[in-house]
Formats: C-alpha cells, structure tokens, sequence
C-alpha cells in the first residue's frame, strides 16, 4: 500500500496537533513538525498512532531559511514524494502600532508569511512533478478584519491569503488545490493568556458566543485534505462561529 505523506507545520500543539490526529488513517504517514515543543510532537505522535496512523517527529526552526528549504528536502529524501503540505505554525509579537519594533515585525512576517513562501515553494516542486498535491494554509480572522495590537499578524495573515490565490492560480494544471482555513478565537494555550475582561469582549463580537475548538479547525482540514475537496482552490474557509459573516 503507497501511503499519502503528509507533513504539518507546528504539529506539537493546539491546532497543529489536531490537524494531525484528525488527519490521521491507515494509508497515510505525517511528519510531525516542530520548532521547539519536543514533547507536544511526541505526544501528537501518539496521538496520530493511537488513531490509527502512523509517522515520525521532524525540527526545523521556521525562522531560518536554510532549515526550511532543509525541511521538504528531509521529507523528500525520506519519502520520495509529498501529497499533502498544512502550513499552520506561527508566531505572534502584539503591541501598538506605535510601539512596534522592527525586530518584532520582522520576527512574524519570517515565521507566518515567508516560511510559508519557501515551503509553499519547494513543496511544489515535488507535487508538480507527481502531478498531484494539497496545500493547505491556516490564516486568520485577524488576516481579514485586522486587530488591536496584531499589526504585523494581521499583515502577515493576509499576505498568506493572497499568496494562496496566487498559488493556487499558479498550480490548478498540475492537480494541485491550495486553500486557507481562518480559524476565529480558538482555545489554545495562546488565547488561555489572554485577560477574563478582553475574552468577555471577544466573545461578545463572536455571534455564536463561544470560543472554537481546535478540533473544529481540524475537520475543515480533513475535508480539504481529502478527495471530496479535489474540485476546490484558491478559497479561504472561515470558522470563526460567524465572526466573517
């Protein structure tokens, strides 16, 4: 049996983790991607095995250009090929316009936007020659509504948007689909930081009046990533319980 081969960025927590145990059967084998969350990828790894699938764990650190162009090369040297790419790590830096530094912005724009360029890049690569492939991009609410606080966020969620459109333009040829998922508020560890006054906030712009699942980002993934999605590209899927209504 010839596995799909799957690779998901920051696959050791949240959403990432979910992606991947949701994304998990027996026909496929996912590369568990980390930066620095060694234990949360082997704990997806169990997860992926318990579920029934199966993989292994792999480090790059996204903010270097030579590790990401190193990380689709490492599946391809193991693997021989790559059906299906989830870009979903990502980094946030919040502050003020005003009080932005450059180092800050520049720091989230390397890690959302252009680690997602290169690997976009060098994934395709391999999926145009298997004329086969799926991308799949997770953005954000904040990349179509903007933020307090989330300039550089924003700026490079919407980037990844646009790119997507592009791509997806770029690849629709060789069967290769490239859509974004953009999750709203969903219960991770990074929205547990935020304060109980901000999160009544939130939940009051949010029209189904809760928080999402991680869970629910990754069922949006599993659809994309199967063949009931082969018809779809270049489209941006919100789950945000009717924030982008």
């Amino acid at each position: 049996m010839t596995k799909q081969i799957i690779l998901v960025t920051g696959g050791g927590t949240g959403i990432g983790q979910a992606i991947c145990e949701e994304l998990s059967r027996d026909d496929r084998y996912i590369y568990i991607h980390y930066g620095s969350s060694a234990d949360g990828a082997k704990e997806t790894l169990a997860k992926v095995e318990a579920a029934g699938g199966s993989g292994e764990i792999i480090q790059a650190d996204l903010a270097d250009d030579d590790a990401l162009a190193g990380l689709i090369a490492t599946v391809k040297e193991k693997s021989d090929r790559l059906d299906i790419l989830v870009n979903n790590a990502g980094v946030t830096e919040d502050a003020l316009l005003v009080r932005m530094t450059d180092e800050m912005y520049d720091k989230v724009i390397q890690v959302n936007q252009k680690a997602v360029f290169v690997l976009m890049r060098e994934a395709a690569k391999i999926m145009m020659s298997q004329r086969f492939g799926k991308i799949i991009n997770i953005i954000s609410v904040v990349g179509l509504h903007g933020n307090f606080g989330q300039t550089n966020y924003a700026a490079s969620k919407a980037a990844v948007f646009a790119m997507s459109k592009t791509v997806a333009k770029e690849l629709a040829t060789r069967n290769i689909t490239v859509n974004c998922i953009a999750p709203g508020f969903i219960e991770t560890k990074m929205t547990d930081q935020i304060p109980e006054k901000i999160t009544e906030k939130i939940r009051a712009q949010i029209p189904m009046g809760e928080f999402g699942q991680p869970s629910d980002i990754a069922k949006m993934a599993k659809f994309l990533a199967s063949s009931d999605a082969d018809y779809i590209t270049g489209q941006s899927f919100s789950v945000d319980g009717g924030m982008n209504m």
